[in-house]
């Protein structure tokens, strides 16, 4: 008889210990479902700007077989150059002259045939100026200096020789942009809240991807650089707890 009581109160014990345990096991369950109700979203924002800063490289050439010549000559065409910015009303102080590059055609080491050009000359001017509007409209009137007999060259591609236009105050949007992301996740979250019968909460953890800055016009194989006015784009990363 007292083993039959021994025996039914180590039952009770163990029995209340597995049903103890599977309570906590539940709860551990229930724990972490309410952990993970989380949603990940994705915010954006967008400004349009326009370039602060235009420079502008032109590389011409001139050629001949007299050395002497062919330096006259490029003088010459610095000075409708320059002539030519000026005229656009971008000041003198903004003109630099950049490399100058002598190339003998007899020297060079692997010709082959007849050289009917031996000296080419080739000189690069450079503008940088805060005013990106005369730079684009002086870069519409560009054929005024092959008409004058300038030599333009144009190593780069297509868009290799027209002005670069800039944007420097990227830092001046970086806080009210991500605000806005952030924001625009925050409302994206709130819909799956709705749909879910909840409603956000905290932020669990968020990822800010690369500010961006894009044409504000696609044209096939323009550059972002070639246009005054750009897109700047950032897209946050947010993971949200969602409530009761």
């Amino acid at each position: 008889m007292r083993m039959d009581v021994l025996g039914l109160a180590g039952a009770a014990v163990i029995a209340v210990g597995i049903a103890a345990g599977g309570w906590l096991v539940g709860q551990g369950v229930v724990e972490a479902r309410l952990g993970n109700r989380t949603v990940q979203v994705k915010g954006l924002a967008e400004r349009e700007v326009k370039a602060d800063l235009a420079v502008w490289s032109l590389r011409y050439v001139a050629s001949g077989n007299d050395l002497n010549e062919v330096l006259g000559q490029l003088k010459r065409d610095t000075e409708t150059v320059k002539r030519f910015f000026t005229d656009a009303g971008l000041p003198a102080d903004t003109i630099e002259m950049l490399s100058l590059e002598v190339t003998d055609q007899n020297a060079q080491l692997y010709r082959s045939g007849p050289v009917e050009v031996r000296y080419i000359v080739a000189q690069t001017v450079s503008v940088r100026t805060t005013d990106v509007d005369k730079v684009e409209a002086a870069s519409q009137k560009v054929g005024d200096l092959v008409e004058a007999g300038v030599v333009l060259s144009n190593e780069m591609g297509a868009w290799g020789s027209g002005p670069s236009y800039i944007f420097t105050r990227l830092n001046d949007l970086k806080p009210g942009m991500i605000a806005e992301a952030t924001a625009n996740a925050r409302d994206g979250a709130a819909q799956f809240a709705t749909d879910s019968g909840s409603h956000v909460g905290a932020i669990r953890n968020a990822s800010q991807g690369l500010f961006q800055i894009l044409p504000a016009t696609d044209i096939p194989n323009m550059p972002e650089n070639r246009q005054v006015t750009k897109t700047v784009r950032v897209v946050t990363t947010i993971d949200f707890f969602l409530e009761d």
